[in-house]
């Protein structure tokens, strides 16, 4: 039960000293610089086709139909 209570207060303190450090310096948490495309990903997800909310998009003309390429698949080739 000793441990509990002092991992509770731990975190306690933790969460004061955040709650605290947010009120004096009036900043919200950021995310980090680049993302996804700083890790040189194209695309996010690992579809093998585009979802249908790109695909409307596409027909509606809202979106870069070049867009729907990179769900292409390389043609088959066997390696020797």
């Amino acid at each position: 039960m000793q441990v509990f209570l002092v991992t509770f207060g731990i975190f306690m303190l933790v969460i004061f000293g955040m709650a605290l450090g947010y009120i004096v310096k009036r900043k919200s948490i950021q995310g980090s610089c680049g993302g996804i495309s700083a890790l040189g990903m194209k695309k996010v997800c690992d579809c093998d086709e585009p979802c249908d909310n790109l695909k409307d998009k596409v027909a509606k003309g809202e979106a870069d139909p070049k867009e729907l390429e990179r769900f292409a698949k390389p043609a088959f080739y066997e390696v020797k």
